[in-house]
């Protein structure tokens, strides 16, 4: 099924030398030499094992060398692809999102291409048969001796090693054991675990009888039918062929041995789908969604234009993408859509199936590293015009491309928090300039950013504002939670105001949403005896437990505790368990409303694949009566039935350390109170909150954006925050405390100079920091963090280049780790 094409616009033309872009953490690229038997099959967009040092790893074609004038270039060992993974006009989109986000090259494009594909070399560590004399291994000191008791099992890497005795291990303890004959170390190449997958078919042979109506009397009635179905179809899969004959199997090796059949091993692909979808047809379109659609289809293949469509929940906003990338796919332009989250592909992902059939491709983490692979096989052998996906697929090896759409543009799952720190929702701004491309991006709560670049002239800004069928939006009715000290337990929360409209809405047969955001069943567990928390030994943050797992667990490294611990201070069993979650709501919720079927959507109930499309079906089938969950009920879902939101406690988020606070705040109130009324019934909000005069919740309450947006960038301008300046996080860690604060505070001495010595940065640049990090410890490692604020971008960044380079900050391993955020979104 691989496409033989050979992509020619990816052509090298004929030359000895290669830009080479590696699969390690350095900011170079590097010019090999190309054998003249691989001459006729190198390509931009093709991997190479390549010479490094004294090691093999994969590079990355990128185009002729720049530079050939150097003493003792290297030639690359093999071509590992027979068509190039991604298109030559991605290459100067790696580079702009290398040198934006201070990255490495080949680590960009390795994070950009599926996982499991790559041929490295790694050195492994075995022990020899002589160090395991009992008797001299006493007298080895005790970081060897332990070093020899991991070996003694399986040989290991040195990270495998480091994870073994939970802790970084010198290479040069592992030298010093090398040379004293204990243990030696040996490179090999590590295959690739992803490769495409074969699948046995069958055809007719030219032995095989003309027609079953003539039949070969050796032949069996089973066999007769073989061949009957063989002749019908040409080729049957191993697989198709049981389903019509189900004892096919035994069958067909003597089949093959008379000369009857051909067994042929093909490449398939894996199917990610699962049940198939009925086709359906456009609807009619609301005015303002005409009016929507017409402004942008005039735009397609016109060059670079950005939209921004803020329109409310329930208005059409995925119609609206799906008419526009129709037209696209008739111009011959393919289609690139993001959405913020994986729940959200598979029900839009749906809706594109029914409309535009097969070619529609899907990109994202949930995927199997097989499946992942096979979706970008085709996409880049251009079978499918239509990408759909989280915010991994702003990668798609996709040619001519017409519309980019960035679906809930506001939310914040579109940035990346580890190894390569992206925003892809900014990456697919850039990406349709350099195709020259529509960006749509939309929403019912536009990002702060969004608005403010539409109000200036970046992005056209477009509206919707009625739901599709007419339906009014929901009036929002505040609880004031101080008004409900005095109750006790889970009744301070699941009020009576709550309490009596989940039994009306019940009553009437429909559905109920009972948001809060946060998981497990009690946040705060506490010693009954020293009022010491239970918390995390590898993270600075307390621990939840799951009552379910009968685990308390630490939400940031996974690390647990059974429930039955006791309080690692003072001993005592007294645990009080503290705080709450969506556990204990369903928990007390199955106890209020016996005779109603509750559900749970979080990231527990949904982390097993196919259970979270099995959760949205029973929902759409009217199989649950209530469902509780966290902010992933909030995000496009449309719930027809479900007329009634219970907000549990909506100031969770005001009260992070983050100046998006109010934002993060106004956005998720806002959609998940959209969810309410969706369909022929009227709906209605209850939001319960400590802070019911905060102009973010006020206007929530309203569904007023524009006096939220007002009020925010106010205070945005006075502080001199995003939009008004840009900004980058350098996030330190290392698993020794001295060490990690001292690189710090040297690194606040590097920036103090920096700006001494240079009056442009000193004029533009604010530093804040260095500082603790507001949690101190994570997964083992003790963490500070120091933020570059400028107006000016261009500034901000030669700062921090200067800075990284001319100083030689680690930022790629090693016991103390700096860590570059451009465009931080997460300050905890």
């Amino acid at each position: 099924m691989t496409d033989k094409r050979s992509h020619p616009e990816n052509k090298i033309s004929p030359d000895r030398f290669i830009e080479v872009a590696v699969s390690l953490p350095v900011f170079s690229t590097y010019t090999y030499s190309v054998p003249d038997a691989l001459q006729d099959a190198v390509a931009c967009g093709k991997r190479v094992l390549v010479p490094f040092g004294r090691r093999k790893i994969t590079g990355y074609v990128l185009g002729p060398a720049r530079n050939n004038d150097i003493p003792g270039i290297k030639h690359i060992i093999e071509i590992l692809d027979e068509i190039p993974l991604f298109p030559t006009a991605m290459i100067p989109f790696f580079k702009w999102l290398a040198d934006y986000y201070i990255h490495p090259l080949g680590e960009v494009i390795k994070e950009a291409l599926p996982g499991g594909i790559n041929l490295n070399e790694q050195i492994s560590i075995r022990m020899l048969p002589e160090s395991g004399n009992s008797y001299s291994r006493e007298l080895l000191p005790a970081p060897e001796k332990e070093i020899l008791s991991a070996l003694e099992t399986a040989s290991c890497t040195l990270p495998e090693l480091g994870r073994k005795l939970n802790r970084e291990i010198p290479s040069s303890l592992i030298c010093k054991m090398e040379k004293n004959g204990l243990i030696c170390r040996k490179r090999e190449l590590k295959q690739p675990v992803c490769r495409q997958k074969t699948e046995r078919f069958i055809q007719l042979a030219e032995k095989a009888p003309k027609s079953t109506q003539q039949p070969d009397a050796k032949l069996s009635a089973p066999k007769l039918k073989i061949l009957d179905a063989l002749a019908e179809c040409k080729e049957i899969s191993t697989p198709g062929l049981k389903e019509i004959v189900p004892t096919a199997n035994a069958h067909l090796r003597k089949l093959e041995a008379d000369g009857y059949i051909k067994v042929v091993q093909k490449p398939v692909y894996r199917d990610p789908f699962g049940e198939s979808v009925a086709p359906d047809y456009p609807p009619a379109l609301t005015p303002e969604q005409e009016q929507v659609v017409s402004q942008v289809i005039t735009h397609l293949g016109t060059g670079f234009n950005a939209f921004l469509l803020a329109g409310v929940t329930g208005s059409g906003k995925t119609e609206v993408y799906m008419h526009i990338a129709a037209q696209a796919i008739h111009q011959n332009l393919t289609v690139l859509v993001l959405v913020p989250e994986i729940a959200l592909v598979s029900e839009i992902e749906r809706r594109f199936r029914a409309r535009f059939g097969e070619c529609v491709a899907v990109l994202h983490s949930g995927l199997s590293t097989g499946e992942r692979f096979d979706q970008w096989l085709r996409i880049s052998n251009r079978e499918c015009p239509i990408v759909i996906g989280a915010r991994s697929a702003i990668f798609a090896p996709l040619a001519d491309i017409g519309l980019i759409i960035i679906d809930e543009e506001h939310d914040t799952s579109y940035k990346q928090e580890s190894r390569f720190r992206y925003n892809a929702r900014d990456m697919a701004i850039v990406r349709a300039r350099q195709e020259g491309a529509v960006a749509l991006l939309g929403s019912a709560t536009p990002s702060v950013q969004a608005v403010f670049n539409a109000r200036h002239g970046k992005f056209c800004e477009l509206s919707l504002t009625k739901r599709v069928f007419a339906q009014e939006m929901p009036p929002i009715h505040v609880v004031d939670l101080r008004e409900h000290k005095g109750f006790r337990g889970i009744r301070r929360f699941i009020t009576m105001d709550l309490q009596k409209a989940i039994k009306d809405t019940l009553d009437r047969n429909e559905q109920v949403l009972l948001f809060l955001n946060r998981r497990g069943f009690a946040s705060f567990p506490v010693c009954g005896n020293c009022g010491e928390p239970l918390k995390c030994r590898n993270c600075d943050i307390t621990l939840t437990l799951h009552q379910k797992d009968n685990a308390y667990k630490c939400h940031l490294c996974g690390w647990s505790l059974p429930a039955t611990a006791v309080c690692g201070n003072c001993g005592s069993a007294s645990i009080k368990r503290l705080g709450m979650g969506t556990e204990k709501i369903e928990t007390v919720i199955q106890g209020l409303f016996p005779e109603a079927r509750v559900a749970r959507m979080d990231r527990d109930t949904t982390a097993r694949k196919g259970t979270l499309v099995k959760l949205l079906k029973s929902l759409r089938n009217r199989e649950i009566d209530i469902l509780i969950g966290t902010q992933m009920v909030a995000k496009g879902h449309d719930f027809p039935h479900i007329t009634l939101v219970g907000i549990i406690c909506a100031d969770l988020s005001l009260s992070f350390p983050d100046f998006r606070a109010g934002e993060l705040t106004f956005q998720v109130l806002a959609q998940v109170a959209g969810r309410a009324g969706r369909g022929s019934q009227p709906g209605q909000v209850l939001l319960q909150t400590y802070n019911p005069d905060h102009f973010s919740i006020i206007a929530a309450t309203r569904h007023d954006f524009m006096a939220f947006y007002n009020q925010e960038i106010a205070f945005r301008k006075a502080f001199g925050y995003p939009p008004f300046a840009r900004m980058i996080q350098l996030k330190i860690s290392g698993r020794d405390m001295k060490k990690t604060a001292r690189q710090a505070r040297e690194i606040g001495a590097m920036c103090d100079r920096l700006k001494k010595d240079h009056p442009d940065f000193a004029q533009h640049i604010h530093v804040l920091g260095p500082i603790e990090a507001p949690i101190t410890k994570k997964a083992n490692r003790f963490r500070w963090q120091l933020l570059l604020k400028s107006p000016s971008a261009e500034c901000l960044h030669r700062f921090a280049r200067t800075l990284i380079f001319d100083n030689g900050l680690n930022i790629s391993g090693g016991p103390v780790t700096v860590a570059v955020d451009v465009d931080p979104f997460f300050m905890m």
